[in-house]
């Protein structure tokens, strides 16, 4: 990858091109992202690649801070925010760059666009969540499940019996149910994620079907990364050399906007 970032680059950290790829997987909780990074951490180490995950809150540094002050539900945005750049600064200083440096793959699980959609959800300026994670690398790819906010509540009742606090968006005060605050914030959220699709390159994965059909999309997507066909590639050139129709799904591709 080229070593850029968005904006101003912590200290020390390496301007030349690093000899790793970056991924990301952002989407919402329930959106399929945490069974996704497994399989294709799975996958790339099969074809002989060196992976490193990593994902928001993993952090030696603040982690436990951060999960200490939210039990309280008083935590204030602004410091909410802060809280999470000092953990994703960290992790880039001490996890994702030396692992780039070394020509490993990282891919995370979520970025700092969670970080910034939340933050602007929360009342902070676009303006102001762009440059406090200004110092983020560029990604060589960044995917982003997209699942319907009726999935995302169904796969959240199903796994934890219940929703969250914090990804229900209780602590705004934007309703006293928490199922109606859940979709007020997940349309919040959605409408950050949009805005972002352009300017950051987001290829959007229809996140709403099984995670064998979201992953055939994912490893089409990151297959010329590294230099190889997309699977299924060499059945669709042998049917048009054969005059047959081609019946392949293209993959997605990044959001207009």
């Amino acid at each position: 990858m080229t070593g850029r970032t968005y904006g101003t680059p912590l200290p020390g950290m390496p301007g030349e091109k690093l000899a790793g790829k970056l991924i990301v997987i952002e989407g919402a909780d329930g959106s399929g992202r945490t069974t996704e990074v497994d399989q294709l951490k799975e996958w790339l180490e099969v074809q002989g690649h060196a992976v490193v995950d990593t994902g928001l809150r993993r952090s030696t540094l603040v982690s436990e801070r951060i999960d200490e002050a939210k039990q309280g539900h008083t935590l204030a945005p602004t410091t909410m925010a802060l809280f999470y750049a000092v953990d994703f600064a960290d992790q880039l200083e001490n996890k994702i760059v030396p692992a780039l440096s070394a020509g490993s793959t990282v891919l995370a699980d979520r970025y700092i666009y969670t970080l910034m959609a939340r933050a602007v959800a929360r009342g902070a300026s676009r303006e102001w969540a762009r440059e406090l994670y200004g110092f983020a690398l560029v990604p060589d790819l960044v995917m982003f499940l997209n699942a319907r906010p009726d999935i995302l509540l169904h796969r959240a009742i199903m796994k934890y019996g219940a929703l969250d606090y914090w990804e229900s968006g209780m602590d705004l005060c934007l309703s006293p149910d928490r199922f109606d605050s859940f979709f007020l914030y997940q349309a919040r959220l959605r409408e950050e994620f949009t805005w972002m699709a352009k300017p950051y390159g987001f290829h959007f994965i229809d996140a709403n079907r099984t995670p064998a059909a979201v992953h055939l999309d994912v490893k089409r997507i990151v297959a010329p990364l590294y230099n190889r066909a997309p699977e299924g590639a060499g059945r669709l050139l042998r049917r048009r050399a054969n005059g047959g129709a081609p019946t392949e799904t293209p993959a997605p591709r990044a959001a207009s906007g």
